[in-house]
């Protein structure tokens, strides 16, 4: 243990295991979360676990293939019988049966005080979408997570003085891992960096599953971009392994899916059979899904999607998504859980109150679904969300798991991608680039949540921008206007968008900050023949540590 910690504080390779080396430079602190028990199971993991990926992900590139040649996603004729058998999941344990209310953040200290002590029931600390995963980030996250869970976390802002703390009963604390594709550069394993999810999974369960047992709790987890059961039955297996290992009950570990790609929605029952064990709901990731809906049908010109603003839940396809969902998970006894309400407060009052609007009109509409529950990225706006919530739920429930859905119609392949119609506007194109600009500009400075025009944006809706521009190029869109969308058309917009975000965020900003090298990525990925599959596996090579 002594030789291991010289190691991890001088930032060497790891010393405890030839196999397992980690790259990253000394974060302070990081003995407390990287400890010899914490890296002797990552060691075990990657072992295990981490061959498999590469195939997982080739099967995703398999599949694409085919739907690039003209094959459109459907339901699977080999799981039939998974879908029309009567089973059941395992159970939910109680402190998640109330999950009405969820607010969704990045690891940050400020941030993770804020969110526990939000009115909201469950807070989901995020190492993927909202968080720029530099090494001293997902180090600080975990140490960070570990001292929430021990209830001593507290911050002190430096510029103000303003003290955080824990409230008493805070929410119920889940951690969402990256996803399959990520990798975590900063630690290898036999000369390969690892899966970046193996290491958030392993570091955050061991250094924290005994004081959440003994609370009434336990490791909960949400799992991100699935497209596929067999990506479910790789998890399930690593639950499994971990469980066996730590002598835990079979179905110890909990998590929560989001079915957040177009090909996983034909696949939420297997999913849910494949997890049957650990799984207690899935979510709808509405953002990433439209995003996914872009990038599957990339090359279907009669799919392309309209303006951003104008994809909303109640076009038909988000709305059979959000139907189907809401059915499949209450017929297994799993709850549903509803998107994003990307809003954030505004100062002033007259402007406040539409936000409050919209994400009132949001809510209603999850919770008339069915849904139990939605997701908020602000603790400002949870009280609005959880108002609409109590009032569909009632008193006599907890959940919306008694609506079966089982007189409504059958939602059918082409329901779910049945093409949405409205405008694609110059407009429309102008924002997409402004805020792929300023949001790629953050992220490779380590911001992964960042407010813009009024919405907080992280991944997910920065690859709806980008993508977006990338289909209307491959498919020579027509704007509103009467141009046709093409490469040389979005240089000329990139050109003159820059020059309007440095006029809005002022030259010092523009000057001292990455927008340049923002301009030159997010023009890399926009105009490349072949689709880019997630803007932060480039972006990760440009992250400032």
């Amino acid at each position: 243990m002594t030789e291991q910690l010289t190691a991890l504080e001088t930032g060497d390779a790891l010393v405890s295991s030839k196999e397992l080396q980690i790259k990253g430079h000394a974060v302070v602190g990081q003995e407390l979360v990287l400890t010899e028990g914490t890296l002797c199971l990552l060691k075990a993991l990657c072992k295990q676990f981490a061959p498999v990926v590469p195939d997982l992900l080739a099967n995703r590139q398999a599949k694409q293939e085919r739907i690039d040649s003209g094959e459109l996603p459907d339901f699977l004729e080999e799981t039939k019988e998974i879908r029309q058998r009567d089973w059941q999941i395992r159970g939910i344990p109680e402190d998640l049966q109330d999950r009405r209310v969820e607010i969704t953040g990045p690891v940050e200290r400020k941030m993770v005080i804020n969110a526990l002590n939000a009115n909201a029931k469950v807070f989901m600390a995020d190492f993927e979408d909202s968080l720029a995963p530099s090494w001293q980030k997902v180090v600080q996250g975990q140490i960070n997570l570990r001292d929430a869970v021990n209830g001593d976390i507290s911050y002190t802002a430096p510029d103000t003085g303003k003290h955080y703390s824990l409230n008493n009963n805070p929410a119920v604390l889940t951690c969402r891992v990256r996803g399959l594709h990520m990798q975590e550069k900063h630690v290898q394993f036999d000369g390969v960096a690892i899966p970046a999810c193996l290491f958030d999974f392993c570091v955050y369960f061991y250094n924290n599953y005994r004081k959440l047992l003994s609370q009434g709790s336990g490791p909960y987890f949400y799992i991100p971009k699935l497209e596929s059961h067999l990506e479910a039955k790789w998890w399930a297996q690593v639950f499994a392994f971990v469980e066996a290992r730590f002598c835990l009950q079979p179905g110890t570990i909990k998590c929560t899916c989001l079915i957040e790609t177009l090909p996983a929605v034909f696949e939420m029952d297997e999913i849910l059979y494949e997890l049957r064990s650990n799984i207690v709901a899935l979510n709808c990731g509405r953002w990433d899904y439209i995003f996914s809906y872009i990038k599957t049908l990339n090359n279907h010109s009669d799919r392309v999607l309209p303006d951003r603003t104008s994809v909303t839940m109640d076009k038909p396809f988000l709305s059979a998504y959000s139907r189907l969902l809401i059915k499949t998970c209450h017929k297994r006894g799993a709850l549903a859980m509803g998107g994003m309400a990307a809003f954030i407060p505004a100062k002033d009052a007259e402007l406040n109150q539409q936000v409050l609007d919209k994400v009132k009109q949001d809510k209603q509409l999850e919770a008339r679904n069915g849904h139990d529950g939605t997701w908020v990225a602000h603790p400002g706006l949870a009280d609005t969300a959880m108002a609409i919530f109590n009032e569909y739920i009632g008193e006599d429930h907890i959940n919306q798991r008694h609506i079966t859905c089982d007189v409504d119609a059958p939602i059918h392949a082409r329901d779910l991608l049945e093409p949405a119609k409205g405008a694609c506007t110059e407009a429309g194109m102008r924002l997409n680039i402004r805020i792929a600009l300023q949001y790629i500009e953050s992220w490779i400075n380590g911001n992964g949540c960042v407010p813009i025009y009024g919405l907080m944006e992280d991944a997910a809706t920065a690859e709806i921008s980008r993508t977006s521009i990338w289909q209307w190029i491959k498919h020579r869109q027509q704007l509103t206007s009467g141009g046709v969308v093409t490469k040389a058309l979005f240089k000329k917009m990139l050109v003159e968008e820059l020059a309007h975000v440095k006029d809005e965020v002022g030259a010092d900003r523009f000057t001292r900050g990455s927008f340049t090298q923002a301009a030159v990525l997010l023009e890399q990925i926009t105009i490349s023949d072949e689709l880019v599959d997630f803007l932060t596996e480039p972006g990760y090579q440009l992250l400032v540590e």
